[in-house]
């Protein structure tokens, strides 16, 4: 009888808590070491990654020194010693199994760092992390898919790390940082997005990087608080930057994705752009839509998802920007923020807006066959 009841509670515990498909749209993995970079980098490369490692100027002296360890859940460091976001089987069993997860889109942990890494040493190593990524993360499980990470700052770099895996299916978007030298509208990245639209990818901007500059408008946090709560400053200025720019007349299949930059403040700047294109519309002239018409083109991770002390509020934000198609789930594993899918979305959604953002918006977005061919659950 007891052999019968530990086989049940295993059984249970195999059984995914999510009656829905689902479809995680930010999920984290790393390298087990920086060792474990070394096969996939040119010989001269990785003499020089031993020898001279990496430049920090990033955020990570606030995203290092949080309480949780890497910024990372307590419960997601692995038996294997391996850290967070670095052992793909007990991945598996606390997110992809746990969940019922259809597909999860994977973006690599460390495009923060190699982003800062200026030149050809930058340029090689986002190409070994995305061929690392092919090799221990893609190859091994078929629910998982991938962003392309570039540098962003090293634009001919850029294009050939997009068209070196354009025709990867299990590459569904290109990869990068919120924080570079410029806003994104800025002309020296056009090629990349000419790149990602050519081969139907849109681009994702997550959280992270820095160029040197203070992360805020207003100068440098005190406070990992302070720097979490104010990422949404540099998503605005992207989000003017882009549409101002005119880069989707002249690129009109270029999608954004926001991820980690929450969205309830595209309402009311799609507002303020338009009031301010009646008087200083004639600074740009050859922009074809009033400019809250081009945040079609912006799509949204749900983590962090904003939540009102009303839930009406959140269903008339969402009503508002007209995003219930341009949400995307995520949990953000496996940081300590956490989303968990059973309780991330606000209550009284309707049934077909929950669908899509659980999964049907990333199925159109990434163009994701049906769950039943990746060989994962359904």
């Amino acid at each position: 009888m007891a052999t019968t009841d530990k086989a049940l509670t295993r059984e249970r515990d195999r059984t995914p808590r999510m009656a829905s498909e689902l479809v995680d749209a930010d999920i984290h993995h790393t390298l087990p070491s920086q060792a474990a970079l070394r096969p996939y980098l040119p010989s001269r490369w990785q003499r020089y990654h031993e020898r001279f490692g990496l430049r920090q100027v990033l955020e990570t002296q606030y995203w290092v020194t949080t309480t949780h360890v890497q910024a990372s859940r307590v419960d997601a460091f692995p038996p294997s010693g391996l850290p967070p976001g670095a052992d793909l089987d007990f991945l598996r069993e606390q997110l992809l199994d746990l969940w019922g997860i259809s597909y999860g889109v994977l973006n690599v942990t460390e495009v923060f760092q190699f982003s800062a890494q200026r030149g050809e040493y930058g340029a090689a190593l986002t190409r070994a992390i995305n061929d690392f990524t092919v090799a221990q993360w893609l190859e091994p499980e078929p629910r998982l898919r991938a962003a392309i990470a570039v540098t962003a700052d090293n634009a001919a770099a850029a294009v050939a790390e997009i068209e070196r895996h354009a025709g990867d299916e299990r590459f569904v978007q290109v990869l990068m940082t919120l924080r570079n030298e410029a806003p994104m509208g800025n002309r020296r990245y056009w090629p990349i997005y000419r790149a990602a639209a050519d081969a139907g990818l849109p681009v994702a901007v997550h959280v992270g990087g820095i160029a040197g500059h203070p992360p805020s408008g207003a100068g440098w946090f005190s406070y990992y608080f302070e720097m979490h709560a104010g990422h949404l400053q540099a998503f605005q200025a992207h989000m003017i930057s882009l549409v101002l720019s005119g880069v989707f007349d002249e690129i009109p299949g270029l999608s954004i994705v926001f991820v980690e930059g929450g969205f309830s403040w595209a309402v009311p700047l799609g507002w303020r752009l338009d009031r301010m294109h009646a008087a200083l519309g004639e600074e740009v002239p050859d922009l074809q839509r009033k400019p809250s018409e081009y945040l079609r083109h912006f799509w949204f991770t749900t983590q962090p998802i904003e939540e009102p002390e009303h839930p009406e509020q959140f269903h008339a934000m969402v009503g508002a920007l007209g995003v219930a198609d341009r949400l995307l789930f995520a949990t953000d594993y496996p940081h300590w923020d956490f989303d968990a899918p059973d309780q991330a979305l606000p209550k009284g959604l309707s049934p077909i807006d929950k669908r899509n953002i659980l999964a049907g918006n990333a199925h159109r977005l990434y163009r994701l066959p049906p769950p039943q061919s990746t060989g994962g659950p359904t």
